[in-house]
């Protein structure tokens, strides 16, 4: 029979809403999930929020349980935790991450959407830092960090802060996190690594990695390498036009800069990986207590008409937002 839900849909530029849905009937291969909660993915959602979802890139962009299309209205969300309730022997009464949008029940075709079990050791809420996760994981595989390496993250947003924390793990590396904001050096303590102002930040490193989506950081990553390092950019910069600094050292010091997207499994790892298996050890990843912390606000469902535009507003105070239903 087919199931009752409420879904979030950015109805029009700076325009949320709530709409009764009516689900499809569920397939044998569908998974019937009850929300518990999903993520705030501020650098995407403002894009989306504020219908600047560049036309080229409109297809690549799209989730997998979209509806709609940009730049409006759609149904937008990439971060959902919750609980089978109906759906294949293997999934049922278990919690799942997926790439599902805000929505209080949710149909996951299970056989062209990955949908992966939460292990016991990551609670449901913060597995909501998956997505975020998987692209830190793939940025590490694409940036081939290693033991010892000098290595520098730039802005640190929740995806910087996952990288930050995955290259502080690397036997002897030395890692720097470099923010404008004086509050960033806690993350930077809880992770064992140096903070830095931009600065002041180290000029000898062998990899820089920008998230921060502002030229000026970019120009900053540039500035903190040694010779022939390699910037890896995580931006997504929507419809802009960052301004990239490619005088100064950038020709003198034969530096490398290149993209890493969440979109393709890293090239170094494309011959044995799968999106599931990097998508389940990303979950795996977060059995660390310290990334609560990366939790910074909650937020009832019902609620996220009024308290998205807050949330998304330009230099608004926090990190991941968590969505409760």
């Amino acid at each position: 029979m087919a199931s009752a839900a409420r879904a979030l849909w950015y109805a029009s530029r700076g325009k949320v809403e709530l709409r009764d849905e009516t689900l499809d009937e569920r397939r044998p291969a569908d998974a019937l999930v009850r929300m518990l909660y999903s993520g705030i993915s501020r650098g995407t959602e403002r894009l989306v929020f504020n219908g600047l979802m560049a036309a080229p890139e409109r297809e690549r962009m799209a989730c997998p349980l979209q509806d709609g299309e940009f730049p409006f209205p759609v149904k937008y969300g990439y971060c959902a935790v919750g609980t089978v309730e109906d759906g294949p022997e293997a999934l049922a009464g278990k919690t799942i991450f997926t790439l599902g949008p805000h929505q209080d029940r949710l149909l996951v075709p299970t056989d062209r959407v990955s949908a992966v079990e939460v292990p016991a050791n990551v609670p449901a809420r913060r597995a909501i830092l998956a997505a975020n996760m998987e692209t830190a994981l793939n940025a590490v595989w694409d940036s081939g960090a290693g033991p010892g390496d000098r290595i520098v993250v730039v802005g640190g947003g929740v995806v910087g802060l996952l990288v930050t924390y995955l290259v502080s793990k690397l036997p002897g590396a030395d890692v720097t996190l470099v923010d404008l904001d004086p509050a960033r050096r806690h993350f930077a303590e809880l992770f064992g690594v140096r903070f830095s102002k931009p600065l002041d930040g180290p000029g000898d490193c062998d990899i820089a990695f920008h998230a921060s989506a502002t030229s000026a950081g970019l120009a900053c990553a540039l500035a903190c390498c040694g010779d022939e390092a390699t910037v890896v950019e995580l931006s997504w910069f929507g419809d802009s036009d960052p301004a990239v600094p490619l005088g100064a050292g950038f020709h003198a010091k034969r530096l490398k800069l290149i993209s890493s997207q969440v979109g393709m499994v890293s090239a170094s790892r494309r011959p044995r990986w799968t999106y599931r298996r990097r998508l389940e050890k990303a979950v795996a990843l977060l059995g660390d207590d310290r990334l609560d912390q990366l939790i910074t606000g909650e937020v009832a469902f019902a609620g996220l008409p009024h308290e998205l535009p807050r949330i998304l507003t330009p230099g608004a105070p926090g990190l991941m937002t968590a969505v409760k239903y």
